[in-house]
């Protein structure tokens, strides 16, 4: 049985889910989507006796990235994201942050590709490449733990929105058939917004996804 453990905070005024994943005996957190307010996510971390190993990014959008360039700043941790996803992190437009009306950027420290392998800490993450919501959307899969982080890609019972820059429903559609379903369906799904599913639950009753 896998030892990786996940905690999650819901950060900001859009409920952004901020993951964090471990293991006990190290208490090494690697980050997912720190959505704002990096100084209190540090600081809830090292509260409790953790240190942030890593900060992985799913996509681009404003209410994902907001707290990322702090938690660097403050954990010395390395920010990654996929590579096709630079359009949208390095753009207060593409991002919407400027629409908002609190413009942002960051500049990850690494760019990844699809079906890249992250290890922190004895913890492996596939990058799955999940164009849609945005053009670099991803997921990252733990394999041996039977965990995907969807970001905005895949809801319970719903997906991530494809109207906003470099969005598209056709894509999201087909990443989803052809990236996630074909994982285990048992494999738990947490996503960037909402509670968790798992991806047999939403091959059967995901209405957006239907064959």
């Amino acid at each position: 049985m896998s030892d990786v453990k996940i905690g999650r905070m819901m950060i900001g005024s859009y409920q952004t889910n901020c993951y964090f994943l471990f293991r006990e005996e190290t208490k090494k957190a690697i980050v997912i989507d720190p959505a704002d307010n990096g100084n209190l996510i540090y600081d809830k971390l090292t509260q409790n006796g953790f240190s942030v190993e890593a900060i992985l990014l799913t996509h681009g959008h404003f209410d994902h990235i907001w707290g990322s360039k702090e938690l660097r700043e403050l954990s010395g941790a390395k920010i990654y994201a996929l590579d096709k996803e630079q359009t949208l992190c390095e753009s207060v437009d593409n991002n919407l942050s400027a629409m908002v009306g609190r413009a942002y950027t960051v500049v990850p420290d690494e760019y990844v590709a699809d079906g890249a392998e992250l290890t922190f800490d004895n913890i492996s993450f596939k990058v799955i490449a999940t164009p849609g919501h945005t053009i670099g959307s991803c997921c990252y899969y733990v394999e041996k733990s039977g965990i995907l982080i969807s970001g905005d890609t895949l809801f319970q019972e719903s997906t991530g929105r494809t109207d906003f820059p470099t969005g598209s429903m056709s894509s999201i559609v087909r990443s989803i058939r052809e990236k996630l379903f074909v994982l285990p369906d048992d494999t738990k799904v947490y996503p960037g917004h909402g509670d968790s599913t798992t991806i047999g639950y939403e091959k059967k009753y995901n209405p957006f996804v239907a064959e």
